[in-house]
């Protein structure tokens, strides 16, 4: 494990090496942040090793960290670790309150594989400097940049070598870290490889430089509240590797900030008075009578049912007009059903497609189409002449002379009785 300490210019790496289980002492600065790893290379030691060689790094190990005998950490101090298969990191920014009082941050890790734990102990000795807190405080915030890759030494050192650039300040600290997340920011699309963002605050001993004052002008302050990107000279500076949103950036000088005293109550011990000991009630109570809730709950309401269904039963059987209401509405039913039954005993005609049709060449009488016996679904709707069945001989008018010639018509026959009355149209057309 590896805490960082992060100037300008200066990257200052304290790791007290120790056995299993110890204390490890680190000593971060008041209202400078604190940066801690912790590997899963330091805690592989102590778990068993894979049982094929070369896959000991394969191991998923993930972190809890709580100040010791509470469930979670200071209020000051963070944890991230995005995968079970990369270091976790403590960050924060101390203050002045927590200067000699010592911090101790339990760790333990968790190996998913073996299910196995491992304990150590952080202890955090906050020292007090005399820089803090430094009068000029800029905090950007910066779009291209997780909060896991903005702790880096690396990346952070560049970004304050960036400001000290801009700003020139012979002072020049790191004073925190945020994410976007713990700001009320949006999660962000996994595409475009989109960051959640970054605010970073820095401190310094002079004033802001006029590039950072740029954002101020009233051309600036328009282009932000239209949602555009303002004209700021020393931003290429940034751009290289940083992407900064300068609408965003805040600019704070604390020698002119008028403190805000308020009057807070005493809290007090925290024990309650001693108003004696709990006497309960007595054991000789009164019995209750439930009778008039009973009453009150379904004898009246049945009660008025009942009344009302009497009024009703007068109305429509003792009245004229009910009765004459009843006597209609038997009548109706009385029709209704008459009507049912003649209509199942008339006699109903023959559909269309059960009638003979002629064909339109030769004009023969061709068969219905759906007889009682038929297969619709094998038998063509016209029919030739070779495959008609119970055909009979009936004499056709030749258009020159007098003399007649046979035709061939099928015998049809309705429910069982031949129908020689179509025979007789025939023959009349």
């Amino acid at each position: 494990m590896a805490s960082v300490g992060i100037f300008v210019g200066l990257i200052v790496v304290v790791t007290i090496l120790s056995k299993s289980h110890a204390d490890r002492n680190v000593y971060p600065s008041a209202g400078v942040l604190f940066v801690h790893v912790l590997e899963r290379e330091h805690f592989k030691g102590e778990f068993p090793p894979y049982p094929k060689a070369g896959d000991s790094s394969n191991d998923p190990i993930t972190f809890n960290t709580n100040l010791k005998g509470y469930p979670d950490r200071p209020g000051w101090l963070r944890y991230i670790q995005r995968t079970s298969h990369s270091d976790g990191v403590l960050y924060g920014s101390p203050t002045a309150e927590h200067v000699g009082k010592p911090t101790i941050i339990e760790i333990t890790a968790y190996n998913k594989r073996t299910f196995e734990t491992a304990r150590h102990n952080l202890v955090i000795n906050i020292m007090s400097t005399e820089e803090f807190p430094l009068p000029y405080q800029a905090e950007f915030f910066i779009k291209n940049m997780n909060v896991e890759e903005m702790l880096a030494s690396e990346v952070l050192g560049d970004f304050l070598g960036a400001v000290k650039n801009v700003w020139q300040p012979e002072r020049l600290n790191a004073i925190n870290i945020t994410s976007a997340l713990d700001r009320g920011g949006r999660v962000p699309l996994p595409i475009n490889d989109l960051k959640e963002g970054v605010y970073v605050m820095v401190g310094a001993d002079v004033p802001f430089s006029s590039c950072l004052r740029e954002v101020e002008t009233p051309q600036n302050q328009l282009r932000c509240s239209q949602e555009m990107e303002p004209v700021i000279s020393c931003d290429k500076k940034f751009r290289a590797q940083f992407n900064i949103d300068w609408c965003k950036i805040s600019l704070v000088d604390i020698t002119k900030v008028v403190p805000v005293h308020s009057n807070r109550p005493d809290p007090g011990t925290g024990v309650l008075p001693d108003i004696g000991e709990y006497n309960p009630p007595s054991e000789l109570l009164k019995s209750k009578d439930y009778f008039t809730d009973f009453l009150i709950t379904l004898a009246v309401p049945s009660a008025v049912a009942l009344v009302l269904f009497i009024i009703l039963g007068y109305s429509m059987c003792c009245r004229r007009e009910g009765l004459i209401q009843l006597v209609h509405h038997s009548s109706i039913q009385k029709s209704s059903k008459e009507l049912r039954s003649m209509s199942k005993n008339r006699e109903i005609s023959w559909p269309l497609s059960t009638l003979p049709v002629f064909h339109p060449v030769s004009g023969e009488v061709v068969p219905p189409i759906h007889p009682d016996n038929y297969e619709t679904t094998s038998m063509p709707l016209m029919q030739t002449q070779t495959n008609l069945q119970n055909q009979i001989q009936i004499p056709q008018q030749q258009i020159s002379g007098d003399n007649y010639c046979m035709s061939t018509f099928r015998r049809l026959e309705v429910n069982g009785i031949p129908e020689e009355r179509k025979v007789a149209e025939a023959l009349n057309l």
